[in-house]
């Protein structure tokens, strides 16, 4: 028993059990955000509440990864499910900060003295923003996996955020690249990763459109598509929207165009039956008439079937790359983009080969966001003994 007080006393214990522990709660705080931010709702107001009954939920029932188990999954006020999601957020939050307090502690130590007695300001930066990085990756993930966006709150703020962190923190940068840099220099660091990273990602998006340039989505029962003023909707059965895809992403080059035929149209003051919707930038035809998008306010249309211009990547992904670039330097987003082609091929073959149907199909955000954890957890190792090989041939 003695022992164990012991081993439960030292510092490297008592730390990671209070990073694991405070990252559980931040995730607990970006179930809030993932639930709230696609939908354009604030994260502050109204306190936790369940989606459903509006049962608003007391502090001792929001416990992180307890109160889920606890109520097996269950809301305490109507007992209607919840998403095994909230879990899963929760608990890969507390493993990241956990891993990113060891990272510090071991890797930024270098077998020497502790980092956090040695430099405790500078560890204590270096710790924060990998954490942020990491919460913001979680967050955008699980939105991109459910909505296939990833807000703008996400990726510009996490450039804006990166650019402070390698200023205040040039270890940051250093620690990856195995030296001494400035403030100044850290910073440079930073910009160029920003730039490079969104470079290079929408050279890949504007080579997608021009070699894929259309995906079809279809259903076996009409469903209706909904045009408003930022994006456009799918919805099934549900009144949440199945799909939503931003018109910055679909009308990217001059000439993208949504085609579909409809069964049923609604719009302005009239409703049409069975006749073909064409929506570019600068038009909407439907039928025989034609409409500036600016004077259609609202659209729904019935159909089973749109053709939209659009690939696997889209502007939001260029964004979220330079925020990563922001905070981790060029060599971070040329090994995320390498790594998560890789991984999205190898899992694009494995649900062709298990999902003939083509279901399931995951944005691109995801791999690159796993890409970026891998670079901060070993990769950055990988790519210097690439990078050095490669110098001297």
């Amino acid at each position: 028993m003695a022992d164990f007080v012991v081993w439960l006393g030292s510092t490297l214990v008592l730390f990671s059990i209070i990073f694991f522990m405070f990252g559980c709660i931040v995730g607990s705080f970006l179930n809030v955000v993932i639930h709230r931010l696609p939908r354009e709702m604030s994260v502050a107001n109204p306190p936790s509440h369940c989606p459903q009954c509006g049962y608003i939920i007391p502090w001792y029932q929001n416990i992180p990864l307890v109160t889920w188990l606890w109520q097996r999954g269950r809301c305490a006020g109507c007992d209607v499910s919840i998403p095994v999601r909230y879990f899963l957020v929760e608990l890969l939050t507390g493993l990241a900060f956990l891993g990113a307090w060891l990272l510090v502690h071991y890797h930024f130590a270098a077998g020497a003295e502790d980092p956090f007695l040695k430099q405790p300001i500078v560890a204590a930066l270096v710790t924060l923003a990998l954490v942020t990085l990491l919460g913001g990756l979680i967050a955008s993930t699980f939105i991109d996996f459910e909505h296939f966006i990833i807000p703008d709150e996400l990726t510009k703020g996490g450039m804006v955020t990166g650019a402070a962190f390698s200023l205040a923190a040039p270890q940051l940068h250093g620690a990856f690249l195995g030296e001494e840099i400035s403030h100044g220099m850290a910073l440079v660091y930073s910009l160029l990763g920003m730039a490079c990273g969104g470079a290079i990602v929408y050279a890949v998006v504007r080579m997608g459109k021009a070699m894929f340039g259309k995906q079809t989505y279809s259903a076996e029962q009409p469903v209706r598509v909904t045009f408003g003023q930022h994006a456009m909707t799918m919805s099934g059965e549900g009144e949440e929207p199945d799909l939503e895809l931003p018109y910055e992403e679909i009308f990217y080059r001059e000439g993208d165009t949504i085609t579909l035929h409809a069964e049923k149209v609604e719009y302005i003051d009239r409703c049409l039956w069975d006749c073909k919707v064409a929506i570019d930038a600068q038009s909407a035809r439907i039928g025989e008439e034609e409409f500036k998008p600016s004077d259609i306010k609202h659209l729904e249309v019935m159909t089973s079937e749109v053709v939209v211009p659009r690939e696997a990547m889209g502007f939001g992904d260029v964004k979220f790359m330079a925020a990563i670039g922001a905070f981790l330097g060029w060599q971070a987003t040329v090994f995320s983009l390498m790594f998560s082609a890789v991984l999205g091929a190898i899992v694009g073959s494995l649900l062709m080969a298990f999902r003939k149907d083509g279901a399931n199909i995951i944005p691109y955000g995801p791999y690159i966001a796993f890409a970026a954890i891998a670079w901060i957890f070993g990769g950055y190792e990988l790519w210097e003994w690439w990078w050095g090989n490669f110098g001297k041939n």
